[in-house]
């Protein structure tokens, strides 16, 4: 990530148990903290929401919506914005947290670590004709009933886990 300190400009700069940046010349310290991320199961009488990813990382794969929590945000904050902005809604129901994954997402060449929440909502009633699809990294929602996905055309690691998990529990009740 560095290749010179951001403090004195020295090359020796070295990243340390996988988690902190120092620099021996000017005691720069600089901690690479894990980013949260949310995501949320939204079950339908049509079966799981997938969005289909427009962008790198696993373009082209599926992903349940959610993202980056932004500073200043709680988890169920972030996750009720990137809603807002991935498929055009708030949701109406109760977000329910069920898991919690670490994960990489690769980005431009740096691997970011994250702590993955997931989530999980009952809209029965939630159509396609419901959503309004405006975020540039998604270009499709797919429903998959449960029995039906296919752990392969998942993004990323971490949401394989909490598909597992999910479809391991109890049936979800109120």
């Amino acid at each position: 990530m560095f290749r010179y300190c951001p403090a004195c400009a020295s090359q020796k700069i070295r990243f340390e148990q996988n988690k902190v940046f120092r620099c021996p010349d000017c005691g720069f310290t600089y901690y690479h903290n894990t980013a949260a991320a949310t995501a949320c199961l939204i079950r339908t009488g049509q079966g799981i929401l997938f969005q289909v990813r427009n962008k790198e990382p696993g373009k082209g794969k599926l992903d349940l919506p959610g993202g980056f929590v932004d500073p200043g945000e709680g988890v169920f904050d972030g996750l009720r914005r990137e809603l807002v902005e991935e498929l055009g809604f708030d949701p109406a129901g109760q977000l329910r947290l069920f898991a919690s994954f670490p994960n990489k997402y690769p980005y431009k060449n740096i691997s970011y670590n994250t702590c993955d929440l997931f989530f999980c909502l009952e809209m029965p009633e939630l159509t396609l004709a419901d959503l309004k699809l405006q975020a540039a990294e998604v270009s499709a929602v797919r429903f998959v009933q449960p029995e039906n996905v296919d752990m392969e055309e998942l993004a990323f690691e971490s949401v394989r886990k909490a598909i597992k998990v999910y479809l391991e529990m109890p049936a979800w009740t109120s």
